[in-house]
């Protein structure tokens, strides 16, 4: 798996030339799973869309999980070039185009959770929350926390946000909380508390993604305030 996911895999020596490559091979299920989700995509449904036989698949993957692994480490690419900056504005790009690649493929909530291989550009996404954190005093223990902390806040509202294909129930975001607004409006005495913030509701843009994450930083500029005075060993 590890070979594959970091393209160590040999290239065949002997037979035919290659009909097609891994990399291909990947950017056909990605283009499946888009379409239709993960659970659409097999080496069988794969295999016909490049114009191969299944068995010619196995050459390059042993498997779904193999396909799996690899498609997601494609799709979720790599972090987008930024300009140098504090690390609160570093971290809050990285939040943001973080949860821009669980919107261009939504999917990858479903693949990429549980314990699996993790591939170089998924890496490259850990590496780069990490630079933005260098030099501020933090432990490696608390930086990989805290980017783990960032990630957590990305999966669950992209949980609660994105349509996933294949697996939506046709009830959007929108239809929930209008259905909330007016249960609440009917019976505003039983629930005062939301009848209240409902009356005055604020920027409701994507309004919980950037308050949690603001929050979240908020709490971590108090981290490295007090670590600064910290002792070092």
């Amino acid at each position: 798996m590890s070979d594959l996911l970091w393209n160590r895999k040999p290239a065949p020596r002997r037979g035919p030339k290659p009909a097609t490559t891994l990399t291909g091979i990947a950017e056909a299920a990605v283009a499946v799973a888009d379409a239709e989700g993960l659970e659409a995509v097999s080496m069988q449904r794969v295999a016909g869309e490049l114009g191969l036989t299944k068995m010619a698949l196995y050459r390059y993957l042993p498997g779904k999980a193999e396909l799996v692994a690899v498609m997601s480490d494609l799709a979720v690419g790599v972090p987008p070039e930024r300009p140098a900056s504090g690390w609160r504005e570093a971290l809050s790009n990285w939040t943001h185009d973080l949860y821009r690649a669980f919107e261009r493929h939504p999917w990858l909530l479903q693949s990429t959770i549980g314990r699996r291989p993790i591939g170089p550009n998924e890496l490259t996404w850990t590496d780069r929350g990490l630079t933005a954190l260098a030099g501020t005093g933090l432990s490696g223990t608390e930086q990989l926390d805290m980017i783990l902390v960032l990630s957590g806040h990305v999966r669950t509202t992209a949980q609660q946000t994105l349509t996933i294909p294949g697996v939506s129930t046709g009830v959007t975001e929108q239809d929930i909380t209008a259905a909330l607004v007016r249960a609440v409006t009917e019976q505003p005495e039983r629930f005062p508390g939301l009848a209240a913030a409902l009356r005055d509701p604020g920027d409701q843009h994507n309004a919980g993604f950037t308050f949690g994450l603001q929050r979240i930083l908020d709490g971590l500029e108090v981290l490295i305030g007090r670590s600064a005075g910290r002792p070092r060993d």
